[in-house]
């Protein structure tokens, strides 16, 4: 490899990086927004479901700009975007409207910035010839710890909101703007496949093994919306944990997702991505279980660990069975499957923050249990995760992990 590909790779570590710090400061920080803006659960639920419902927008615009213009002109500007919208939403005050304006905006830089970071991660691994996709998401959740860290520390010194968020977005930005002149450029990414060869190529792909995984990827992100927009707010508001120790569900969350996706690649080389999914789904559900019973913050913390100990093997497997019923090699499959990235998380903000209210004294506990018992489609879809290659193909030996 040359040293600009090691440029351009170390590049785009740095924007998932960015992008994990920025994500993960601003969630674990939503109990104190609430407070500070005198938010309803109600009215909290809905600013939440505007984040993933207006990312969505944001990945369908950029996505459009690529053929244009490439993906690093789209980076390069949404994500200082991002670090700026997190800033404005700590000077807001008790103002709601400037809120929701920032909430939406932050919403539709984080839909830009998914989809055009996830573009430079794909050159990056097409011009190296070999996996580094899952290296890019273990980058993410690490700088997800340390914005959750950072939460922690400044809501345990009595930091003021403004300047905790102002802290990550500075360095946010600062990183984004150092490292974004080493991405690709169009021409090196290249433009990618026609909107006429993306049509031709649709109607090649098969749905129906699209679908199962499908199901239980929505299921795990279903589960991870719950964690991040709900996890802080569950142990500040009904397990009185401190403004401190909030952020660290969060947290242990992320850390057990590293180790696991650390390990996920070889497990699913030696024992196949059925027993994986299966075991993951298994050790998911009793995390989710153990986040409903929790009595205290501390073991709801140790559960939200074992939760994402779990569900971080269902996403990567999910998308190497889509690779594998992709005869056209463009990425379709791959792409319809992403679709129930947006789906899980939508449904997530809506389903918990639709319960909540139920119960004045339970509704978060309540609400968690959804997401636990659904799970279960996990079990159910399993056998879909190794599908048979298109055109009939043997099974590989062993399927690597995409994420």
């Amino acid at each position: 490899m040359t040293a600009r590909d090691r440029r351009a790779r170390s590049a785009a570590y740095a924007a998932f990086a960015v992008q994990g710090l920025c994500f993960a400061s601003l969630v674990t920080q939503i109990p104190r927004i609430q407070k500070a803006h005198h938010l309803g659960d109600g009215t909290l639920s809905l600013v939440l479901l505007t984040v993933p419902l207006v990312a969505g927008v944001g990945s369908v615009v950029s996505g459009a700009l690529f053929q244009r213009i490439g993906s690093a002109p789209v980076l390069r500007a949404a994500q200082p975007a991002v670090a700026l919208t997190i800033a404005v939403i700590g000077l807001t005050g008790d103002h709601d409207l400037p809120l929701y304006a920032a909430v939406a905006l932050f919403g539709l830089f984080v839909g830009a910035v998914d989809a055009s970071m996830n573009a430079q991660g794909v050159a990056v691994e097409r011009r190296y010839g070999v996996s580094l996709i899952t290296g890019c998401y273990a980058v993410w959740s690490l700088a997800g710890i340390l914005g959750g860290l950072w939460s922690s520390l400044s809501n345990r010194v009595d930091l003021p909101l403004g300047t905790a968020f102002a802290v990550a977005a500075v360095a946010g930005a600062a990183a984004s703007l150092a490292t974004g002149p080493r991405l690709y450029g169009r021409e090196e990414e290249g433009c990618g496949p026609s909107a006429r060869e993306l049509r031709a190529a649709g109607r090649r792909v098969p749905w129906r093994p699209i679908l199962v995984v499908g199901a239980a990827m929505a299921v795990a992100y279903l589960a991870d919306a719950a964690i991040s927009s709900y996890g802080a707010k569950y142990l500040d508001d009904e397990l009185s944990g401190s403004d401190w120790v909030a952020p660290l569900g969060y947290v242990g969350y992320q850390v057990a997702m590293v180790a696991s996706r650390a390990v996920a690649d070889l497990a699913v080389r030696r024992s196949g991505p059925v027993r994986v999914v299966r075991l993951g789904g298994a050790v998911g559900l009793a995390g989710m279980a153990g986040v409903v019973a929790a009595p205290n913050a501390a073991l709801a913390i140790a559960a939200f660990a074992v939760a994402g100990l779990g569900l971080s093997v269902i996403a990567p497997v999910a998308f190497s069975a889509a690779g594998r019923v992709d005869p056209t090699g463009l990425g379709v499959a791959v792409a319809r499957v992403n679709i129930f990235n947006y789906v899980g998380f939508v449904l997530g903000a809506a389903v918990v923050g639709a319960i909540a209210p139920v119960s004045a004294e339970h509704g978060l506990r309540m609400a968690f249990a959804v997401p636990a018992a659904l799970v279960l489609v996990v079990f159910v879809t399993a056998r879909g995760f190794d599908p048979a290659p298109a055109g009939g193909g043997a099974r590989p030996g062993a399927a690597t992990a995409d994420l």
